[in-house]
């Protein structure tokens, strides 16, 4: 069935995320986000991860955007490419000094590459020999992929790289929705979007823009963040907030708060590579306590499958 709020349906389906005419967000159930895909049993931000998270059952696939040379959206966690592709080996001469989270360091920055230079790179073998020969896919290979079977939860990731690049990152994520029919009020319904950033000054300019999807701000630390008046502050040019899953263990008024302003919570990142790290039995549990004891709407895990449905 359509879920409906005011006017405006962007969703399908019980798990979707649908915004009402006054700007606020909800989802419809508890809503399983696949980190970078089904990242713990695939490489992340491949389309084998893309196509694992949705037969593991995932509602939202996520995405990680970079830009490349030649203006084109690709997924990829990092700003650079060394991380998870043999980028060193086949371009050695084509490293570079770069400041990257407020750590400098040499890279191989994903926006000094043309994107048919990175559709020469194996992005498989660095996590398992079986996944080599794996690419970098394009946003669009991803929508094409995921269309009509999950939503999609796309990053812009680290958009202070771009700073006098003359990148506009913003437009370009507008775009690339708009050609895939994305959004505003006659997107797709079976292919729901949300957008996510940890930049205030690109969730302001998404807001000015009028993307016409949710906004979720990404918050690593609660500096900013402490009290209900900080969080409604947010109303209007976000729809919802990004946590660090620890902020809300420690606060759980933090979800009060959204909710009290019609703002969702969706924390991050539950994998079950942290057992041993958290005080819970495992990666399920973990989950089932976030979703029905502390109340968040819905959550970031490498793990799709272990995903606690009532």
């Amino acid at each position: 069935m359509l879920a409906r709020v005011g006017t405006w349906i962007v969703g399908l389906g019980a798990w979707a995320m649908v915004m009402s005419i006054t700007g606020s967000a909800q989802y419809t159930k508890k809503t399983n986000v696949a980190h970078r895909g089904a990242s713990a049993y695939a490489p992340e931000h491949t389309l084998a991860a893309y196509r694992l998270a949705i037969e593991m059952g995932a509602d939202f696939v996520e995405q990680d955007l970079a830009v490349t040379r030649d203006g084109v959206l690709i997924c990829l966690h990092d700003a650079s490419l060394e991380r998870t592709t043999n980028v060193e080996q086949l371009f050695p001469g084509r490293v570079s000094t770069q400041t990257i989270e407020g750590k400098t360091r040499q890279a191989w920055l994903a926006n000094d590459f043309t994107l048919a230079e990175i559709k020469t790179l194996d992005a498989g073998s660095w996590f398992d020999k079986k996944y080599a020969g794996e690419k970098i896919p394009t946003f669009d290979e991803a929508i094409a992929l995921i269309r009509g079977k999950a939503g999609i939860f796309p990053e812009l990731k680290t958009p202070e790289i771009y700073a006098g690049r003359n990148v506009e990152f913003e437009q370009l994520v507008a775009a690339a929705l708009e050609r895939n029919g994305l959004r505003g009020p006659k997107a797709d319904p079976k292919t729901p979007v949300i957008l996510q950033t940890f930049g205030p000054s690109s969730a302001r300019t998404l807001a000015q823009i009028k993307i016409g999807v949710p906004v979720v701000l990404l918050l690593g630390n609660d500096e900013g963040f402490k009290t209900a008046a900080d969080l409604k502050a947010w109303k209007g040019i976000v729809q919802g907030f990004g946590p660090a899953k620890n902020i809300v263990f420690r606060n759980p008024d933090f979800v009060k708060w959204a909710h009290a302003e019609g703002m969702t919570v969706t924390p991050y990142t539950f994998r079950s590579s942290d057992v041993g790290k958290t005080n819970f039995r495992d990666v399920s549990e973990e989950m089932s306590h976030y979703l029905y004891r502390l109340g968040v709407d819905a959550l970031f895990t490498d793990n799709p499958d272990r995903f606690p449905r009532k």
